[in-house]
């Protein structure tokens, strides 16, 4: 008998040795390899299917023999999941959703599943049984009984077990809750490990290509917030999707780091509900937070996710430091970009910012890297630091520099647009921006200005 070969993988980013060592030369995490067997005697494992007749050899082709055809893709009712694929699923493509325990993965994934009500879609489960999802499905859908004619499950963890079960279905959507769960008898090692992350989703991957069918995966991530398994898994896969938020808040964001059919800075955001997740058209409805009468140190900004405009609330908090070093502490903004920022106003506008304390909050807990809220973050400081409230109904979009001038932002235009449809009776903007911009038709007022001070003198005196 063969000789079973075994190496040692790092459970972190899937590095391999042959030998044990401590830590990993790559990701440099300690205590992180473990053996795994990589090699079994007599076991194909290079097809997903187990009967050699049915695989199918391709032969190489040239550009002009392959048949151009439109791009098809599968709309779901789910809008906010459309715009952050690029449109819709593309068939054959292999996503990846991961999120934190409990943010909404599995909810998302059903509440999909049931609202193709004319594609086959085949849930798998590893982690719950049929009768727990079957429970899910009746508290989604508000009925007691939930009939779905096209939706079959399936509690199995076993490759070879799902393929088959692929094969009598014969679905036009596969789902996989969670590739963690999943087992391959080609290796020995337990689910979870990376020889079988790595192996099951290969297989799958394989199955998506050759069969056209569109895959989603649910991964776990780390303690660090990173996706669990190798990094080899997200190069596999089209698209790889983040579920953030906090499980203490109502609020979701969907993310898209990697879309090979699509752009990777669009996001969609959900409330989470007893009934599961609302689609959230309007973000700025929970990026502006509600509140009585104005309050120094708060401002909007409007900034650009993808292809949609947005106006998110930036909160400050400026106050003299209690000790001897001053405290900053931004939430969803760079601190790099703060201390900048600060410093600009010490030098170039004459505050004394070096002997306060900075706390910033960009609301409904977003992270926002857009340059074109510097503006309103300025003057949110100052609010904050003078206890002078700003209107309720002024906006800011212009990127500060280390001179203190004003610069222009990409597409002012649907900036602008986005302020005057939410009720902003003001703007302010850089006047650089007004060069290739249509103001007849605006009803909101439009403040073109060249310095951060200007600003100041007309908000402030």
């Amino acid at each position: 008998m063969a000789k079973t070969k075994t190496l040692f993988f790092c459970q972190s980013c899937g590095y391999e040795s042959p030998k044990w060592i401590g830590k990993c030369p790559s990701c440099e995490s300690w205590n992180s390899f473990v053996e795994e067997v990589v090699v079994k005697p007599e076991v194909d494992r290079n097809t997903w299917r187990q009967d050699p007749t049915k695989s199918r050899v391709n032969k190489p082709k040239t550009l002009h023999q392959i048949e151009s055809s439109g791009e098809i893709r599968i709309a779901t009712p789910d809008q906010e999941l459309n715009r952050v694929l690029g449109g819709g699923i593309v068939p054959g493509s292999l996503i990846l959703i991961g999120g934190e325990p409990g943010i909404g993965k599995s909810t998302l994934m059903l509440q999909v599943a049931l609202s193709l009500q004319k594609a086959k879609v085949l849930y798998v489960s590893g982690e719950e049984s049929e009768q727990q999802i079957k429970m899910r499905a009746e508290r989604l859908t508000g009925k007691s009984k939930a009939t779905h004619e096209n939706f079959y499950m399936l509690a199995e963890t076993e490759t070879k077990n799902i393929f088959q079960a692929i094969e009598s279905v014969e679905p036009t959507l596969v789902i996989i809750d969670s590739i963690q769960t999943l087992h391959s008898h080609v290796l020995d090692s337990a689910a979870g490990s990376v020889g079988q992350v790595r192996q099951s989703a290969a297989e799958l991957m394989k199955f998506a290509k050759e069969t056209n069918t569109p895959v989603f995966l649910v991964g776990h991530i780390t303690k660090d917030g990173l996706l669990a398994g190798p990094k080899v898994l997200e190069h596999m896969v089209d698209t790889v999707l983040q579920f953030e938020g906090d499980r203490h808040l109502a609020y979701r964001i969907l993310r898209t780091t990697k879309n090979r059919f699509g752009s990777t800075s669009e996001i969609g955001i959900y409330e989470m509900l007893g009934s599961g997740l609302r689609q959230v058209s309007n973000p700025s409805e929970i990026l502006i937070s509600q509140k009585d009468g104005q309050l120094s140190g708060a401002t909007i900004g409007a900034t650009i996710e993808g292809n949609r405009p947005l106006l998110i609330e930036i909160q400050s908090l400026v106050s003299p430091a209690s000790y001897g070093t001053p405290q900053r502490t931004p939430t969803g903004f760079d601190q790099k970009r703060l201390n900048m920022l600060l410093a600009v106003l010490e030098k170039r506008c004459g505050f004394r910012m070096g002997t306060q304390d900075v706390f910033v909050n960009m609301a409904g807990g977003i992270y926002v890297e857009d340059p074109a809220i510097d503006l309103a973050l300025c003057v949110s400081l100052i609010s904050s630091m003078e206890e002078i409230p700003v209107h309720d109904k002024i906006c800011f979009a212009a990127e500060v520099g280390l001179g203190g001038e004003l610069r222009a932002v990409n597409r002012i235009d649907q900036r602008i647009s986005e302020a005057e449809k939410l009720g902003f009776e003001e703007i302010y903007i850089s006047k650089h921006s007004q060069k290739s911009l249509d103001l007849s038709k605006s009803k909101i007022k439009v403040h073109t200005l060249g310095k951060l001070g200007e600003v100041f003198e007309i908000l402030f005196g």
